[in-house]
C-alpha cells in the first residue's frame, strides 16, 4: 500500500473535502477523501455545528486544537465567524484547563522545546526546522513559571505559546506559516507533576541564577541570529524573571512581554478613555494599585511615564502611586523588596500615623481613604478584595474613579461590575480583566469594556513587523494604547472604555498602523512603506484556500 500522502498531514496545505477532483487527481488523492467536494463555508459550517455539540469549553478546546493541527485555514475560519465566542475557548481562561491535563491527553505539540539540561541543542533545534532568515516573523516563548494565574505547570504550559499565536492570527492576521512557539524546559516546582507518571517534561526542581540565565541569553542569541526579523514575545515567566530578562534585553533585541508591557499598555487605554470623560490630565492622578506584581508594577511604571511626559518629575510620578500587595502597602522599611516595587515604597515616616491591622499591615481600605486615589487597579487574583467599603471610601475621594479589576478567571476578580456600579451609584468608571454582560442601574445599561490583552498584543505586533522596528519603544506601546482608546466614544453615561472584540480584525489594524507610524517618527524602522493602511491590510494573512497552496 503506498505511504499517505504528505499534503493530508500538512495543515498549512490541507483542505480535507474541500480539494477539487482536479486538485485529488495532481495530488494523488483519488480514493482518499470522501465524494463530496465542499466549500470552505460548508466546512465551516459543520465544524461549528460539532464544536456546539460538546458539552464542556475544554472539550470544544479539544476539538479545535485537533482541528488546528488537520487544517489551519478552516481551523482559523470558524474562529474569525466567532471571534468573541472562540477567543477564551483557544486562549484565556480554557488554556488553563487545559494546561493542568496537558501532559495526561498529550498527543503532538506544535513548540520548540529546549532543555536546560542540554543547551547544546538550543541551535539544532532551530536549524533543522528548515527555515531561513527571512521566513519567521514571530516567536513567543514561555518558560511556564507564572502561567494564568495557575501557577508553575513546567512543560505542560508550552501551550501557552501556541494559544499565543493563534489569537496573533486571529486578531491581526500575522501569517501562521511564519511564527514559532517555544519552550524553555527549565524544570517545575510543581510537585503534581513531578511525581505524576504521565509528566513529559525535566523532573526536577525549576533551575535560576546563572544555568537559567546562560539558556535565555542562548535562546536570543540563536534566535535573533538564524531570525533576525523575527519579534521575540515573552510569555508567563515568572515576576522577577519577566522584568528582570526584559529590561536588560529590550534595547539589544526585538523584545515584547505582554505581561508587563502589553497589560500596561491595555491599562492605559483604559485610563485614557476615563479621562475623556474626567476632563483631567495623567499629571493629575492618583494612582493605587492592588497585587503589586510585574503586571501591576508593570502598569504603575506605564501611568507613571504618562505624568513624566506631562511634566512631572519621575520621583513626583512615583509620589502619586500606592502599591498595596500580600504584605499591605509596599513601604521603604520592608525587607527584601523586589526591584520593581522598591521605587514606589512609600516612606514609612509618611505613614507612621495610619492605621494597621492586627499583623501590623496597611490595608487597602485604609490606602483608599488617605490617598484618595482617582484610579483605583486590581491585579491581585483575591476575589472580592474591592468591598463595598472600599469602592465607598474611592467614590467619596473622588467624582468619578476609573475602577479596573483586572484579575481573571471570574472566581479571581477583585469585584463583580454589578456590584462596582451599584456600590459607586453608577459613578464609577469600570472596565475589567473578563468578559461581563451589560450592567443595568436607574435606567441605564453600563456596558463594562473587557480589557483584554488581545485588543493590543496583536495589532502591536503585525505594526511592529510591517515597519520593520527594531525595538518595541515606549512610544509603540503609547500608540497603541491611545489607538485602541480612540475606537470608543465614553462619554455617554455607561459607555465602554473599550471597543468589544467582536470586531478584532479591523481593530488590530488600527493599532498596526498607529504602532508602524510612530515606529516611522522614532526611527526605529526599517522597512520603507509608501501606505502604511494598505500595508497593513496587505500584511495580513487571511483564512481563504489559495490556489498556489494546493
Amino acid at each position: 500500500m503506498s505511504k499517505k500522502p504528505d499534503v493530508l498531514t500538512d495543515p498549512l496545505r490541507n483542505r480535507g473535502t474541500a480539494f477539487t477532483y482536479q486538485q485529488r487527481e495532481k495530488l494523488a488523492l483519488i480514493g482518499r477523501l470522501p465524494a463530496a467536494v465542499e466549500t470552505l463555508d460548508e466546512q465551516a459550517a459543520r465544524a461549528y455545528t460539532q464544536i456546539n455539540s460538546f458539552e464542556t469549553d475544554l472539550e470544544k478546546y479539544d476539538y479545535l486544537n485537533a482541528l488546528h493541527n488537520r487544517n489551519e485555514v478552516l481551523y482559523y475560519r470558524v474562529i474569525l465567524d466567532h471571534l468573541a465566542e472562540m477567543l477564551p475557548i483557544i486562549y484565556d481562561p480554557v488554556v488553563g484547563d487545559a494546561i493542568e491535563n496537558w501532559s495526561h491527553d498529550y498527543r503532538q505539540s506544535r513548540a520548540v522545546y529546549l532543555s536546560v539540561d542540554r543547551p547544546q541543542d538550543v541551535r539544532p533545534s532551530f536549524e533543522t526546522l528548515g527555515f531561513g532568515p527571512d521566513d519567521i516573523d514571530l516567536i513567543v516563548v514561555t518558560d511556564a513559571q507564572e502561567i494564568l494565574g495557575i501557577g508553575d505547570w513546567g512543560v505542560n504550559g508550552s501551550e501557552i505559546s501556541v494559544g499565543k499565536l493563534a489569537v496573533y492570527t486571529a486578531a491581526a492576521g500575522i501569517d501562521p506559516a511564519r511564527v514559532l512557539a517555544v519552550h524553555l524546559d527549565v524544570g517545575t516546582d510543581n510537585e503534581t507533576l513531578l511525581n505524576s507518571p504521565a509528566y513529559l517534561g525535566n523532573r526536577h526542581a525549576r533551575v535560576s541564577g546563572d544555568r537559567y540565565d546562560d539558556l535565555v541569553d542562548l535562546y536570543l542569541e540563536t534566535v535573533a541570529d538564524l531570525f533576525p526579523h523575527a519579534l521575540l514575545h515573552f510569555e508567563d515567566f515568572g515576576p522577577a524573571n519577566a522584568r528582570r530578562i526584559l529590561e536588560k534585553n529590550r534595547g539589544k533585541y526585538r523584545i515584547f512581554n505582554d505581561d508587563n508591557q502589553g497589560t500596561g499598555a491595555i491599562v492605559m487605554a483604559s485610563v485614557f478613555s476615563g479621562l475623556k470623560v474626567t476632563k483631567q490630565s495623567f499629571a493629575e492622578q492618583r494612582l493605587v494599585v492592588f497585587g503589586a506584581g510585574t503586571a501591576g508594577t508593570g502598569m504603575a511604571d506605564q501611568i507613571a511615564a504618562a505624568m513624566v511626559r506631562e511634566g512631572l518629575s519621575l520621583a513626583d510620578a512615583r509620589s502619586r502611586v500606592w502599591l498595596v500587595d500580600i504584605n499591605g502597602l509596599v513601604t521603604d522599611d520592608m525587607a527584601d523588596l523586589p526591584n520593581y516595587q522598591a521605587p514606589y515604597a512609600r516612606p514609612v515616616a509618611e505613614v507612621a500615623g495610619w492605621a494597621r491591622t492586627i499583623d501590623g499591615k496597611i490595608d487597602l481600605l485604609t490606602v483608599v481613604k488617605k490617598a484618595k486615589p482617582t484610579i483605583l487597579i486590581g491585579t491581585s487574583t483575591a476575589h472580592n478584595a474591592f468591598t463595598r467599603d472600599v469602592v465607598e471610601a474611592l467614590c467619596a475621594g473622588v467624582e468619578r474613579p476609573i475602577l479596573l479589576p483586572l484579575s481573571n478567571p471570574t472566581e479571581r476578580i477583585e469585584i463583580m461590575p454589578v456590584d462596582a456600579i451599584a456600590w459607586s451609584k453608577g459613578n464609577a468608571l469600570v472596565a475589567t480583566g473578563i468578559p461581563v454582560d451589560p450592567v443595568p442601574f436607574e435606567g441605564v445599561d453600563y456596558v463594562i469594556g473587557e480589557a483584554n490583552n488581545a485588543l493590543l498584543y496583536p495589532g502591536l505586533g503585525l505594526g511592529t513587523i510591517v515597519s520593520g522596528a527594531t525595538q518595541v519603544t515606549d512610544g509603540m506601546l503609547l500608540a497603541a494604547a491611545e489607538a485602541v482608546a480612540g475606537q470608543v466614544d465614553p462619554s455617554a453615561r455607561g459607555a465602554s472604555l473599550l471597543p468589544p472584540v467582536d470586531n478584532l480584525r479591523a481593530s488590530s489594524a488600527t493599532v498596526a498602523v498607529a504602532v508602524a507610524k510612530q515606529a516611522i517618527a522614532e526611527g526605529v524602522a526599517t522597512k520603507p512603506v509608501a501606505n502604511l493602511v494598505q500595508a497593513v491590510e496587505d500584511a495580513m494573512w487571511q483564512p481563504v484556500y489559495r490556489d498556489g497552496d494546493a
